[in-house]
């Protein structure tokens, strides 16, 4: 059965894109609830056939491109719950998409907008599952192509299509990276296949190809050398694919990078050359995220930055084979970056602007909503009893423990960096607290958000106590 469940993520794609072509359901957001709660049975379905005993072994015309171990099936959940916060937070963010597709400002031309979402699943589920370079290509231009509609959905909205064309743009180069890698590796290997990578010998072929692969997954995460799209695609983007795009998608790539690289990581011939483009990359992308935040006075571009940030940290961790502590890092990712999204997707509905001063005297207009928001940053920044302190922690305690491996140089870039984050998270709590509005009137919390706010606030405080659970389900 779970090996079936992105065929049935598709179809559930397919079967509200007709019902939005045939029956016009007389509101188009009601397809997000739908595709909602769809994804919740194949959720449901992916928990209950993962046990060991329930676990069903790979079809013979599969077997070579897919397998379902449990780094599969941690990332194949991660892409069901994410697709259904997104498709959650569109609902509520309906009125800014029907404003920037439709001249009279209905829903009339939003109803693929909360289709798309479900395919980029069926293919994030994919390549969470993929063993073969060939399968993991074709999965992640299925992911990339719904990206490349969905950045620019809002074609009446300037920044909207200026994000589109410049992710198409060096989208298509990373592919082309991706591809003459695949190539490169093949002629040095004679096989496409993963787990066929063993007794490997280091040649300037394999290593070439190698580096041209990482630069194109560098593209997915968000990491140097091929970070410069970030800010200015989350800034433009509807504020649900920007999220989307910040998780789901970077969990993907490091998913991919995970399964590529670990033959490459367990080899001595490679070892040596893949940790040191790694330990480079996770060098570059701390400093430049970071800094870059600092300045920041947009809310959605300081946190496209932030997520260069957290890119670099998973950098560190992978670079040390630390894939437990990977996973657990993305597992806290997500759970905060869903939770400042969703304070953004409101603000941005309800005050018409995503600057950090939007924010001002949030605590007075809403006081629910402030005290969340204060736990969520003191949470991407690190907070001592929050989930992100935790996931900080692990990577930091991967590095010091393969001190042959990491330099204390990356070690005390990575500290910088992570102190530089309690300067520009705390900003948005400066806002909040200290600052004035002259508009004192309520904020309003629709019953949605209001539930996946409280939902993921309360998880990062749990989780910041007992990470347990996340670790049992990592397995």
């Amino acid at each position: 059965m779970q090996y079936y469940l992105e065929f049935i993520v598709a179809g559930l794609g397919l079967v509200l894109l007709l019902w939005e072509a045939f029956a016009a359901p007389k509101k188009k957001a009601t397809l997000a609830i739908a595709g909602a709660a769809g994804l919740t049975v194949v959720l449901l379905a992916l928990i209950g056939t993962s046990c060991s005993s329930c676990a069903s072994e790979t079809p013979q015309w599969m077997a070579r491109f897919v397998n379902n171990d449990s780094y599969a099936l941690f990332f194949k959940g991660f892409a069901l719950i994410s697709t259904i916060l997104v498709l959650l937070m569109s609902f509520d963010f309906q009125k800014i998409i029907n404003k920037f597709t439709s001249p009279d400002g209905s829903d009339t031309n939003a109803g693929e907008f909360y289709c798309l979402p479900i395919f980029a699943c069926a293919g994030l589920m994919w390549m969470a599952s993929a063993t073969d370079l060939v399968s993991i290509f074709v999965a992640l231009e299925l992911v990339t192509i719904t990206f490349y509609v969905m950045v620019a959905f809002m074609r009446r909205n300037v920044g909207s299509l200026e994000a589109g064309v410049k992710y198409l743009i060096l989208g298509a180069l990373s592919t082309g990276f991706l591809v003459y890698g695949i190539a490169w590796v093949y002629g040095a290997t004679g096989t496409t296949e993963i787990a066929k990578f063993v007794d490997l010998e280091s040649s300037s072929a394999l290593l070439f190809g190698l580096a041209l692969i990482i630069i194109s997954l560098g593209f997915k995460v968000g990491a140097a050398p091929m970070q410069l799209w970030i800010p200015d695609v989350y800034q433009g983007a509807p504020t649900p694919i920007t999220a989307f795009l910040s998780v789901a998608s970077k969990a993907a790539g490091f998913g991919v990078a995970i399964t590529i690289l670990r033959p490459f990581l367990a080899s001595p011939a490679t070892q040596g050359s893949v940790v040191t483009i790694l330990v480079v990359m996770a060098a570059a992308t701390l400093l430049f995220g970071n800094l870059a935040a600092l300045s920041q006075t947009n809310f959605k571009r300081l946190l496209a930055y932030s997520s260069i940030a957290h890119a670099g940290f998973l950098l560190l961790g992978l670079a040390t084979s630390a894939f437990d502590s990977v996973l657990f890092y993305l597992a806290t990712y997500l759970v905060m970056t869903f939770a400042a999204f969703f304070v953004l997707a409101l603000i941005r509905s309800e005050e018409d602007s995503e600057e950090i001063s939007a924010l001002n005297g949030l605590a007075k207009r809403n006081p629910l909503l402030a005290g969340a928001l204060t736990i969520i940053m003191a949470s991407m920044a690190g907070v001592p009893l929050t989930a992100g302190f935790v996931g900080k922690f692990k990577i930091f305690e991967a590095a010091l423990s393969n001190l042959d491996k990491v330099s204390w140089l990356v070690i005390v870039i990575a500290f910088i960096g992570a102190a530089a984050g309690f300067y520009y998270y705390f900003k948005i709590i400066r806002a909040i607290y200290w600052n004035t509005n002259e508009n004192q009137s309520a904020i309003q919390l629709p019953l949605i958000t209001k539930v996946s706010v409280i939902v993921l606030t309360i998880a990062l405080l749990v989780f910041g106590v007992f990470p347990l659970p996340i670790f049992n389900l990592i397995g």
